[in-house]
């Protein structure tokens, strides 16, 4: 009883959180989740196309997501971990997994 108490706890625990892509930034610009929570950016763009890029974990990036596009990424170690557009260097981002 009590180990399916600590696994429900566990599951529970984990959440998804939203970042939006609108008027060329990120929004927020900076979130602290958990390690095990997932980050989705979702396109609110009406036209231009972007991209998640993390230039220090060997240029990992998305695929463009075009308007109303989502992608998503589990963070699951503790650090820090800054991103930007692929296609727009002045917009950036910072997740902090704590």
């Amino acid at each position: 009883m009590a180990l399916l108490a600590m696994i429900s706890l566990g599951a529970a625990a984990q959440q998804t959180v939203e970042v939006t892509i609108r008027d060329y930034r990120f929004s927020p610009q900076e979130i602290r989740i958990k390690a095990g929570d997932t980050v989705s950016w979702v396109n609110r763009e009406k036209r231009t196309s972007h991209s998640v890029l993390f230039p220090a974990e060997n240029g990992l990036e998305s695929d463009r997501l075009f308007p109303d596009e989502h992608w998503q990424r589990s963070f699951a170690q503790p650090g820090s971990y800054s991103y930007r557009c692929g296609p727009h260097e002045e917009m950036k981002g910072v997740i902090v997994v704590e």
